[in-house]
């Protein structure tokens, strides 16, 4: 339908079991768990992974390869969510999700089988890109799904609590990655790590995807999905119609996401560089800092997540938008001071800062699996959630810690990931403002990202939390 018209009257509801919810909370969250696990492996062994795979001549050429492949899954994710969304705009979310949760963890399985450059040359390097190729393709179809999947499951009443597992599950996932690198660092030694022990990591995301599978085909797909399903309402040509007649939802979702990009990428993913190589911390002392603050996140993004569906997203929104705004020249301060000529680490001033940072981005994380897909009607939300999200991915995303340390590197000025953020949450502001309260409303109501049908919310199923 398009954006200025009415919402269509609906017919009979579907109210979902409790036990049904829950289910599916859980498949959709270990699918995103297992896309950030192989996140945080890629991102936490880069050196022998380089060598591995591309034969680099020194850790440091080791990681710039890694990396270069990691950022194939951020130029392919595009793609993916253009077949893929709209495919579960008109086949069903749930054959989707179990496609892509098989693809995520096959391909993440499948590159620690490969034979190394030192055992088939440059063949090696060829498998492995094309594997990640087909990860990002995957992972173009993943989270969107996972989030319209669990939004329309989730009764009116309890999406915000219930959507917030979905971004605990990523957290969870980055950590996993991390922590099983580290781990088996840690245990085989690096020597050990280089010749056969870097494999571990990736095989144990098959057993990881054999459970989101099982989670995902004991469902029926979304209450939501099934009624427009039952009244012939599928849209035929999901991608047509909403390029056509959803493109300004869409232009307002990838303005929205640009601060969650550069914040995750930043807080996830840059920081432990800027310790190291800023700041000049020494051993694993910054990664195991990065771990404690995902661990901190995990404690409160489920009760901010409960917290909205009392006092709505777009307070939150807001508040998050005004942290990144004003702390993030404060937070940069105090962590770059917190370190002395001599190597002394002030741990006060450094977990000031890092708190600042870590808590806007929880903010978001803790909203956006609710938000976010109550920007598109049931027939285009998979699709035009998926699209809008992953091409901000790509542009915003992987690019967000290449750009600042290169900014760094060039200027010697220390603050341009402080200067970055604030800029990310200057653009966000104003689609956050532009957005209605959706807190209560029923998906069913939804008409754009600007206009929702507040009276044709249905009743709440059980609470299941």
């Amino acid at each position: 339908m398009p954006e200025d018209a009415a919402p269509q009257t609906q017919g009979a509801t579907y109210e979902p079991d409790p036990k049904d919810v829950r289910k599916a909370v859980a498949g959709s969250a270990m699918g995103n768990c297992i896309e950030w696990y192989d996140f945080g492996v890629f991102g936490f062994m880069p050196a022998i992974l380089g060598q591995v795979f591309f034969n680099a001549g020194s850790t440091s050429e080791g990681a710039l390869a890694t990396f270069a492949v990691l950022a194939v899954t951020f130029v392919i994710r595009p793609f993916g969510s253009f077949v893929l969304g709209p495919l579960g705009d008109k086949l069903g979310r749930q054959r989707v999700l179990a496609l892509t949760v098989i693809l995520m963890s096959g391909s993440t399985f499948a590159i620690g089988l490969l034979p190394s450059w030192e055992q088939i040359g440059p063949a090696a390097a060829v498998l492995v890109i094309l594997l990640r190729a087909l990860q990002g393709f995957s992972a173009g179809g993943e989270y969107g799904g996972a989030a319209t999947f669990i939004a329309e499951y989730a009764p009116n009443k309890r999406r915000g609590f219930l959507g917030s597992w979905l971004e605990f599950g990523t957290l969870v996932g980055f950590f996993l990655g991390a922590g099983v690198v580290t781990l088996s660092t840690v245990l085989l030694g690096e020597e050990t790590m280089q010749q056969w022990g870097w494999r571990i990591p990736f095989l144990i995301a098959g057993p990881l995807g054999l459970v989101g599978l099982y989670l995902r085909n004991k469902l029926e797909d979304t209450p939501v999905f099934r009624e427009i399903e039952n009244q012939k309402k599928v849209s035929k040509s999901p991608l047509k119609e909403l390029l056509t007649q959803h493109w300004k939802s869409i232009l307002h979702l990838i303005g929205l996401v640009i601060l969650l990009n550069v914040g995750d990428w930043i807080m996830l993913a840059y920081v432990e560089t800027y310790l190291k190589d800023v700041l000049g911390m020494k051993g694993d002392a910054p990664l195991l800092i990065v771990m404690g603050v995902i661990l901190a996140m995990l404690v409160v993004i489920v009760p901010i997540g409960s917290l909205s569906d009392r006092i709505g997203r777009k307070p939150i929104l807001i508040a998050c938008c005004a942290g990144f705004l004003l702390l993030p020249i404060p937070a940069f301060t105090l962590m770059e001071n917190s370190v002395g000529e001599n190597g002394s680490v002030n741990a006060a001033m450094l977990v000031g800062g890092l708190a600042m940072i870590g808590a806007c981005l929880v903010l978001f994380l803790a909203v956006v699996a609710s938000t976010l897909p109550a920007m598109f009607p049931t027939q285009v939300r998979y699709g035009a959630f998926s699209i809008g999200y992953n091409v901000s991915t790509a542009l915003f995303a992987g690019t967000a810690p290449y750009v600042v340390g290169s900014l760094v590197d060039a200027t010697g000025n220390t603050l341009w990931p402080a200067f970055y953020l604030m800029g990310a949450a200057a653009i966000a502001t104003v689609p956050v403002l532009l957005l209605p309260e959706t807190n209560g409303v029923s998906m069913r109501g939804i008409v754009s990202s600007r206009q929702c049908e507040s009276t044709t919310t249905t009743p709440s199923a059980p609470a299941t939390g």
